[in-house]
């Protein structure tokens, strides 16, 4: 299934709009900031050539994300970064045994298909009851980019000097969709690479324009 990644500018065209789409969420993303002693989403009065316009950034099969997640809980805890074939028991095994560990990724605890990042910088994901029941817990740009450089070494890409990223969807794809066929590369970790770059342009462009990156 397919799972697009979109930029949201965070400036007052859009914002403080009236009509401003994202507002209920930026409300309870500025709650739950505020409760965890974090100043609220940063609004911009002017950013130099971005307008309101919302735009996709990247795109993938969501499954391919869960083969990145995997990679980063392996070497967080220690163990070798394999590539799978698909995957099993032994990922959610994964998952359980080291809880607190994912819990604490701003890669790793996030939901699929909702929920944000925003450039605030943050050590672990912020949550409360009501974003649990949404859109999920809230990562930072920051925090998700610090975890996809450290990761990257495992999956044979040089954080430094990354491949250029896929091209980002051309039109919205839904829930049920299956997410656009990818020439994947002869690489064991072709899937985990792919993910990284999209979810890399991503956060790089989340931190030079002031953006919030939103999962659909």
């Amino acid at each position: 299934m397919a799972c697009d990644l979109w930029l949201v500018p965070l400036v007052d065209v859009l914002c403080h709009s009236p009509e401003n789409p994202f507002a209920e969420e930026i409300g309870a993303y500025n709650k739950a900031l505020g409760e965890a002693g974090l100043p609220p989403v940063p609004i911009h009065g002017y950013m130099p050539g971005l307008s309101g316009d919302v735009a996709p950034v990247a795109g993938f099969d969501y499954a391919a994300l869960h083969f990145l997640r995997r990679a980063h809980m392996l070497m967080l805890c220690g163990l070798e970064v394999t590539p799978v074939d698909e995957l099993g028991g032994d990922y959610e095994q994964l998952l359980e045994m080291f809880e607190s560990a994912a819990q604490q990724s701003h890669l790793v605890w996030h939901y699929d298909h909702a929920g944000a990042y925003v450039p605030l910088d943050f050590p672990v994901p912020v949550v409360n009851e009501e974003l649990l029941a949404g859109g999920g817990p809230l990562g930072s740009s920051h925090g998700l980019l610090r975890e996809l450089e450290s990761v990257a070494p495992a999956i044979g890409i040089d954080p430094a000097t990354p491949p250029l990223p896929p091209a980002p969807p051309d039109r919205p794809t839904s829930l049920d969709e299956p997410a656009a066929q990818i020439p994947y590369e002869n690489d064991p970790f072709a899937r985990e690479r792919h993910v990284w770059l999209g979810l890399h342009a991503a956060a790089t462009r989340s931190l030079a324009q002031g953006s919030m990156i939103m999962f659909s």
